[in-house]
């Protein structure tokens, strides 16, 4: 788990970051739909999960940029840029209705990120616990509503909460003039992101699903 401690004379976001932490601290989330459509027919193809499929472009788009991969070591009173953030999804388990957290370490190399992944999850439906593990820094969370495409959704954090890690939501796609469009939710913490900075983070997934289909 290797980082960079940030020297805040030096960050871009100096001012802003003094601004949302000390006057105004809030968060900033945008939803808005993608076209999944050539990422369904690659994993019909390819007789892949489209879930797995999806986290890997989504952890990939995430790390090409160091607002993405930040945290606030409020022990330490350090904000650190990891070299790698990793990712934090769910399994569902229908017969308790309650879910458990599963940790997938993130390899640029797909199949390698898709089998860990495959045994992560199967791992996890082995047992009932939430199982969050405070000591995983590096990770952000992935959570993904199957049960409805949804307009708009917002995650309440405390007051005062410095949580820098993205927080990454997405929905059920469906069919709209010919295309196959999902809600995804992109929140982010204002000290460090701005409507500008979420708005990338999109732009970046849909580069990498075109990346990954055309491979």
């Amino acid at each position: 788990m290797d980082y960079k401690v940030l020297d805040m004379e030096k960050y871009y976001r100096k001012d802003i970051y003094r601004h949302f932490t000390m006057d105004c601290k809030c968060s900033v989330m945008i939803t808005s739909k993608i076209d999944v459509s050539e990422l369904v027919a690659y994993s019909k193809q390819t007789g892949t999960k489209f879930y797995i499929n999806f986290l890997y472009v989504l952890t990939k788009a995430l790390n090409t940029r160091d607002d993405y991969k930040m945290r606030y070591l409020y022990q330490e009173d350090k904000l650190v840029v990891f070299d790698k953030i990793n990712t934090a999804h769910y399994v569902f388990h229908e017969d308790t209705e309650t879910f458990t957290v599963v940790y997938t370490e993130f390899s640029e190399d797909y199949q390698a990120f898709y089998d860990r992944c495959c045994a992560d999850m199967e791992k996890a439906k082995q047992t009932r616990s939430y199982g969050l593990d405070g000591s995983k820094l590096n990770y952000f969370d992935a959570s993904y509503i199957p049960w409805l495409s949804y307009e708009a959704l917002h995650v309440e954090l405390p007051d005062g909460h410095l949580h820098f890690p993205p927080i990454i939501n997405w929905g059920k796609y469906h069919s709209e003039n010919g295309r196959l469009l999902m809600p995804v939710t992109v929140r982010m913490n204002h000290a460090i992101a701005d409507g500008y900075v979420v708005s990338k983070a999109f732009l970046l997934l849909e580069k990498e699903i075109e990346r990954l289909v055309e491979d």
